[in-house]
């Protein structure tokens, strides 16, 4: 029951992680937008690659300097993250961000099957990276909707969180 509880929660958030395919440039670093007390005064991009290959190189946190809304994808662009779709779902799906999975990295499920990730579909139940945000003051939760379209205000912050074998299994307060 669990382990189908477990595949009904990754499938709906692989659902509800909606990603902008980029094809220009990666952009320079944004502004620093923190204020005196260290917070971001704009909106916060957090990218945690978990437990990956790469995850210190492709893991980042920067704050997007904006006093209205911004749309998700736009912040991470600004961010300097790369998000790659499916070719099924080019616009719908994020298949790698920064790179990572790498297309010959081996991610092996609990059950010892190994998965390379073709960003053809759906990623894997097991192996996919998750689209979280966190109102100003309040609590993360999955997006109800992609990052192409999910509106953020000032002080927001946004993760993509790449989640291996339900690890972690959602952004750290």
């Amino acid at each position: 029951m669990t382990s189908k509880l477990l595949t009904l929660a990754a499938a709906a958030a692989l659902a509800l992680t909606l990603g902008a395919c980029s094809s220009s440039p990666t952009p320079s670093p944004p502004s620093p937008a923190a204020t005196a007390d260290g917070e971001c005064a704009g909106v916060t991009v957090i990218v945690d690659a978990g437990d990956l290959a790469d995850a210190d190189e492709v893991s980042s946190e920067a704050c997007i300097e904006t006093g209205e809304a911004v749309i998700a994808a736009d912040a991470f662009a600004e961010a300097g993250v790369e998000t790659v779709g499916t070719t099924q779902y080019p616009e719908d799906i994020v298949c790698r961000v920064n790179g990572a999975p790498a297309a010959d990295e081996v991610l092996v499920a609990e059950d010892g099957t190994e998965y390379t990730e073709t960003c053809e579909s759906m990623p894997a139940a097991f192996a996919y990276w998750s689209l979280w945000e966190k109102p100003a003051g309040g609590e993360w939760g999955y997006a109800t909707e992609g990052a192409a379209t999910l509106s953020l205000e000032p002080g927001d912050s946004v993760e993509l969180l790449f989640t291996l074998n339900g690890e972690p299994a959602a952004p750290t307060p």
